[in-house]
């Protein structure tokens, strides 16, 4: 089975990888510049799990999947590849600067308990002890997940892919797609500037493109809206180490994310700007970025003595109208499949949008099998060949 995978962002990558580990197929994956840009390479990798408010349907069980196979799939990519993907397991502390908001947090504890996650609430004493650079006037209590951990991106989605090309997966870079051919309801084919891909199933993982891609496909399905949300981010060196060299955690104080990247380097983010007319990409506001450096000075003052290294910002893929993220068929009797529009989650849902991809496609296929073994026993005499011939291959 042939399958065309357009985007290599960390779920394009993701599910590369998931999928290469079937034999019976052949996958090629499209990538219009190099992996790992876009949303992929603006994000901090922050997988925010088990501290999620989320605790029940879809919400959760995508996350407590993605949790439950990152803890194989890192040592797994290590082995593999021969690189290690760099992360931090020491897990997320949010703080709480309501007391009012203290009851919702005990819920959350009750239900990952139930759940079998754990779930810390700290004292303000304990969280001084544990994070003495944090200033705690202000702060009722830590919330402290140690199962919720960070993941670099960027090596993240390096590591994907090289596994996958390493059971036969081919990456075309600087592939963007031009077009498609169609036959029926199905695509036969995926065109880009200087080749034809033939597919059997076509899986689209572009980020915001996917916008446009499925307005291309228009007559087989509804297109996708996605809305460009804009992130911003500041990265910073400290003269030492913020807190205890032995317990780096992220940091999260009114969505405010502190994350330690390594070698006394940190991450500020990230701004959530929406652009003022519907899908205009919006442009970083430096209101905003100064906004979020003096939100996360506020309640981590050492910040002030650390050296700026860069600011960045990205653009996260945010579905109208439906929720995040998008994985489905594009439509009923279509061979293309949507897993994108994963706003700000795309490191911490994209295991979980690969196993759900794979479960996907083995369903459609089988379905189709189904269909082509009856179609295939109406023969017609006038051309000596069964009337499904002419389908796309499926095997």
């Amino acid at each position: 089975m042939r399958i065309v995978i357009i985007g290599c962002g960390v779920v394009g990558a993701a599910i590369a990888y998931e999928l290469s580990q079937t034999p019976q197929y052949s996958i090629t994956v499209l990538e219009k510049t190099i992996p790992a840009q876009g949303a992929t390479g603006a994000a901090l990798g922050i997988a925010m799990g088990v501290i999620s408010h989320k605790v029940k349907g879809r919400n959760w069980r995508l996350r407590e999947a993605s949790l439950k196979r990152y803890a194989a799939l890192l040592p797994e990519l290590a082995a593999v590849t021969g690189q290690p993907v760099p992360h931090n397991a020491q897990g997320i502390l949010s703080l709480c600067f309501e007391a009012a908001d203290l009851p919702r947090w005990q819920s959350l504890q009750a239900i990952r308990q139930e759940q079998g996650w754990p779930l810390e609430i700290w004292p303000p004493a304990q969280v001084a002890t544990a994070c003495p650079h944090l200033r705690l006037d202000t702060v009722v209590a830590g919330i402290y997940s140690p199962q919720d951990l960070q993941i670099a991106p960027k090596t993240l989605t390096e590591a994907l892919i090289a596994g996958a090309q390493q059971r036969g997966v081919t990456l075309q870079v600087a592939s963007p797609v031009v077009g498609f051919e169609r036959q029926g309801d199905r695509l036969e084919a995926v065109q880009t500037e200087s080749a034809r891909y033939e597919a059997d199933w076509v899986i689209v993982t572009a980020g915001l493109g996917s916008a446009d891609l499925t307005q291309q496909l228009q007559d087989l399905g509804e297109p996708l809206p996605l809305v460009p949300v804009l992130g911003q981010g500041i990265r910073v060196r400290s003269p030492q180490p913020l807190g205890l060299a032995t317990f780096q955690p992220v940091i999260n104080g009114d969505d405010v994310h502190l994350v330690p990247l390594g070698e006394r380097e940190y991450g500020v983010a990230a701004t959530v700007e929406f652009p003022e007319d519907g899908n205009v990409m919006p442009l970083p506001q430096e209101a905003a970025l100064a906004t979020l450096w003096q939100q996360a000075i506020a309640y981590c003052p050492p910040l002030q003595g650390c050296e700026i290294l860069e600011t960045w910002y990205g653009l996260r893929p945010r579905p109208q109208g439906q929720a995040a993220p998008v994985i489905k068929p594009l439509a009923a009797k279509s061979n293309v499949i949507l897993a994108t529009g994963h706003y700000r989650n795309g490191v911490l849902l994209a295991p979980a949008t690969a196993q759900a991809v794979v479960d996907l496609l083995a369903a459609e296929s089988s379905r189709d099998k189904g269909q082509s073994s009856t179609a295939s026993t109406t023969a017609d005499p006038a051309k000596g060949r069964s009337r499904s011939d002419h389908r796309p291959h499926q095997n």
